[in-house]
């Protein structure tokens, strides 16, 4: 019996059954000294694998627990399992991510359908602005179908074994202008390159600003943006509406792209003056008529017509380069239409949405307008968060004016860490990347003058690691307020959330695994834009995609994109977000306008009479204190032989002239010492 009991503890003897339940790690469970003592695997899953006892075989299910500390799962599969398609480059703590294809009985229920896009994401570790846990996830047709522990799912999947990395929604950039024309031009980067360099960023949704000519139909740009995208975009988008006009025939072609065309959301210009600049007046009747149909206004925030005097000064001061453009752009200009926007909306009661935050100035001013209550939102842009506006000043004509850009990037080199601090704080919601690519040569249109510098910067590829390197890599802010403002918040905001922003059952399945230590170089030489220069060229970034997947499809993994123009999908943005409006529809009820109930006055009234003749009436804009005195007719005699002035007076026997009203108790009389023979004044 001993030596039975001995040959019961090899492992390797002892029949399945009598392995861990869940795992097939055939060690007999350890008993500890007492019935209230912990029990080793007490809250492990205790499912058992059918399949494996049934056929007496070890099951490919690994252990749940070396997942959650990051490690590799249980290497065992079974025999017809195929072999490892990709993986990422891993250590031996770290294997990275492998991903295979279910062989064996799975393998034949889907044999006709290789290109079958189910997926399951084991091991890794879901992580979405408000918490994080560990958890397979199995998707299905574009979409999440399930969530947790043991997920029973057909067969024919595709497996990804995410070895306890991060599992987070794609990402949103809420500003980019692919294929924008410009002046006799187009950016370098249509919606194809464009959508490709988003997608290798871990950005799987673009919100694109359709720009109309002014005095055009804004409804006409936005078919024109809608065709163009639905041809070649390689991800799912959205689009903006730029307002560069305002009348009737503008009012009533924003209410059809709000109720049937998906738009919530449009932007003025406060600068460029004769262009598109709005006055304020225009931009107070904006904001009253979008924000009453659900809808978010924009703005570009700067004051225009300073920016048009400063730049005629800069001009004859013989400065003609880059420099030029921030020098005639002061950070104040920024601030002031930021405050000037921001009162403006809350006079309206409408949600503000300030694009492309440059300045720790006017980041300061969208903050203490949170702190009062104020519906805004700041979004700062890759270029702000990454570099500063020191490069205006480089020797190299062609880097300065690769950073042109407006508003312009601060000469104050702290200023990105100081908005970084901002935006992890949640004084700032969300990060664009504003890209908008010219070709070096077609920035040098402004060779001679820096006002005809195409405007714009590359950032769509790098905005996430940017994000992940600055903020979350130095401990300003955590994996969830990074799931936040990369792709969360502008879900909630353009209302598209849950579908987007989101890992949960029923959303998109757009979907990245994220290595927090992955590290990379940006190089104009590497990068996916087709522009042949980048901003942020020779930055080392830490935390990268490793696998990104767009609707359901992997589109990137080690390092390679697949990807097809014209698989993105238009995403509709209804109004009124729940995230937005809520807070609007109670001002309104609270802040409704009242008269007091009172009764009829019936004292009496003041007549102002008409003006007499020969005194012409005050201006309206004249003070009282300076309205101009009665002018005397020189040729009216004011002599008479009753003694009495054609002004109501007596002349009296000194030849002055005394009122003849009510006599009065006494007269003053006022005059030097020793006596004068004429009265000279009377009071």
């Amino acid at each position: 019996m001993a030596e039975d009991r001995r040959s019961r503890g090899n492992a390797d003897d002892l029949p399945v059954y009598l392995a861990r339940p869940g795992t097939t790690a055939q060690v007999p469970r350890q008993k500890y000294g007492g019935m209230f003592c912990s029990v080793e695997g007490a809250y492990e899953s205790k499912t058992l694998d059918f399949d494996a006892l049934s056929l007496g075989r070890k099951s490919s299910r690994g252990s749940r627990s070396a997942g959650h500390h990051g490690s590799s799962r249980d290497s065992d599969a079974s025999s017809d399992t195929a072999s490892v398609a990709s993986e990422s480059p891993g250590t031996a703590d770290n294997p990275g991510v492998q991903i295979t294809t279910a062989g064996g009985k799975e393998r034949l229920q889907n044999r006709d359908d290789p290109q079958s896009d189910r997926l399951l994401i084991k091991g890794g570790r879901i992580v979405n602005d408000d918490q994080s846990f560990y958890a397979d996830l199995y998707m299905e047709d574009g979409l999440i179908k399930q969530i947790g522990d043991n997920l029973i799912v057909p067969g024919g999947v595709k497996i990804i074994e995410a070895n306890g990395m991060m599992l987070i929604p794609g990402g949103i950039d809420v500003h980019t202008h692919f294929q924008m024309p410009y002046k006799g031009t187009t950016t370098v980067d249509d919606f194809v390159q464009g959508t490709k360099a988003a997608l290798a960023g871990g950005t799987t949704m673009i919100i694109d600003h359709v720009i109309p000519e002014p005095e055009s139909s804004i409804i006409a740009a936005y078919e024109k943006w809608r065709e163009w995208a639905d041809s070649k975009s390689c991800c799912d988008y959205a689009l903006h509406v730029d307002i560069t006009d305002w009348n009737e025939g503008v009012k009533e072609e924003i209410q059809t792209l709000i109720k049937d065309k998906g738009v919530n959301s449009f932007l003025v210009y406060m600068a460029y003056k004769d262009l598109y600049q709005m006055s304020n007046a225009e931009l107070y009747d904006i904001c009253k008529y979008v924000g009453d149909l659900g809808a978010i206004i924009q703005v570009h925030a700067e004051n225009g017509d300073i920016i048009a005097q400063e730049q005629k000064h800069v001009l004859e001061m013989g400065i003609t380069g880059p420099e030029g453009h921030v020098l005639s752009r002061p950070e104040e200009l920024e601030a002031e239409a930021v405050f000037r926007a921001i009162t403006i909306a809350g006079q309206t009661n409408c949600p503000l949405y300030v694009t492309k935050v440059m300045s720790k100035t006017a980041a300061d001013i969208i903050a203490q307008a949170k702190k009062k209550g104020n519906v805004v939102f700041g979004e700062p842009i890759s270029a702000s968060l990454g570099t500063d506006g020191t490069h205006y000043w480089s020797k190299n004509w062609a880097k300065a004016a690769a950073f042109v850009t407006s508003p312009p990037l601060s000469p104050d080199p702290t200023t990105p860490d100081y908005l970084i601090s901002l935006l992890s704080s949640g004084d700032l919601q969300t990060v664009g990347s504003a890209h908008c690519t010219f070709s070096t040569a077609q920035k040098a249109i402004g060779k001679d003058d820096f006002t005809q510098i195409p405007e714009g910067t590359n950032g769509v590829e790098e905005r996430m690691s940017i994000i992940w390197d600055k903020a979350v890599a130095t401990g300003k802010m955590d994996e969830n307020m990074f799931v936040a403002v990369t792709s969360t918040n502008a879900a909630k905001i353009f209302n598209v959330y849950p579908r987007k922003g989101r890992v949960a059952v029923g959303s998109d399945a757009d979907l990245i695994i994220w290595d927090p230590d992955a590290m990379r170089t940006v190089s104009a030489k590497t990068h996916q834009s087709a522009a042949e220069y980048n901003i942020f060229e020779g930055t080392d970034l830490c935390g990268a995609p490793v696998v990104v997947i767009s609707m359901g499809k992997i589109v990137l993994e080690d390092g390679n994109l697949h990807v097809t123009p014209g698989n993105g999908r238009f995403v509709s943005c209804k109004p009124f977000s729940d995230y937005v409006h809520k807070r609007i529809k109670a001002r309104k009820q609270l802040a409704q306008v009242r008269g007091v109930p009172r009764g009829m006055y019936d004292g009496p009234v003041y007549d102002l009479g008409t003006p007499k003749a020969g005194t012409p009436s005050a201006s309206a804009k004249t003070s009282p204190s300076k309205q101009p005195q009665p002018v005397r007719n020189l040729h009216q005699s004011g002599f008479s032989l009753s003694g009495r002035t054609s002004d109501g007076l007596t002349k009296s026997n000194a030849g002055a002239q005394v009122d003849d009203g009510p006599r009065r108790s006494g007269h003053r009389i006022v005059a030097p010492p020793g006596g004068r023979s004429n009265i000279t004044s009377l009071s």
